[in-house]
């Protein structure tokens, strides 16, 4: 258990949070180990060898400590994995200049989506993991911020900001899973998928239940084309936000 916290429980007092721990004024360690450290080293793990690699035995052995050298900064899975998707999170960014709801939210949609195909491991974390750290609450922010200039109710504006999130990690949680499907199957196109599959798929089209999919599989030109494909469903979502909303 992280020192700070269990003093904390020792004494009856609140115990201070992983963020709290992370940014108060401390003493100079008796170790380089640190959680600036720890997240870095967690994160080059998850890269390399997937979220699941990510254990606090396999943490200690990379950063060269014991197991309970860990566990005096981090009390286990759940604040690792924050510190994660803090550290990465921090890639996300937007010029202070842009004011525009839509280029602000469109922006971070864009940037999230890029983060989570070169981090796929963020596609099974917990949502409020995911949501609860300074970065990630630092760009819920920006976003809340430039669309409650327009006086909408708090109930709408996070409503939409919601509506927004949801479709980027949907999306993006879709496309991994297919490269990663893929990618085990050893298929290396949308054509070779398409081959591998295509006995389970004229069955189905041989029934006649599926005349719009088929449509679709006969005359679609951007099968593969998954960034026009969430650019469009992004710019649809947005559409509905701004027409709802009358902004």
């Amino acid at each position: 258990m992280a020192v700070a916290k269990k003093e904390a429980e020792e004494s009856g007092a609140e115990a201070p949070s992983l963020w709290e721990r992370m940014e108060r004024p401390t003493p100079a360690p008796r170790t380089s180990l640190t959680l600036e450290r720890i997240a870095a080293a967690a994160v080059e793990i998850a890269d390399e060898e997937g979220g699941a690699a990510v254990t606090m035995r396999r943490l200690a052995a990379k950063l060269g400590v014991a197991p309970m050298a860990a566990y005096r900064h981090v009390d286990g899975k759940d604040d690792l994995w924050a510190l994660m998707i803090d550290r990465v999170s921090r890639e996300l960014t937007v010029p202070d200049g842009a004011t525009d709801w839509r280029e602000v939210l469109r922006s971070y949609a864009l940037q999230t989506r890029e983060l989570m195909l070169a981090h796929p491991w963020m596609a099974v974390m917990p949502t409020p993991v995911i949501m609860l750290t300074p970065s990630r609450m630092a760009v819920a922010e920006r976003q809340l911020a430039v669309l409650a200039v327009f006086g909408l109710d708090a109930d709408s504006v996070m409503a939409a900001f919601r509506t927004v999130t949801s479709f980027v990690h949907g999306a993006a949680q879709t496309e991994i899973a297919l490269r990663e499907y893929q990618e085990r199957h050893g298929w290396t196109s949308g054509d070779e998928t398409r081959q591998a599959l295509a006995p389970q798929m004229r069955y189905l089209m041989s029934t006649g239940r599926y005349p719009a999919f088929e449509q679709y599989a006969l005359s679609a030109t951007r099968k593969d084309d998954r960034a026009w494909e969430f650019l469009f469903g992004l710019d649809c979502v947005l559409d509905g936000i701004a027409q709802r909303l009358g902004i």
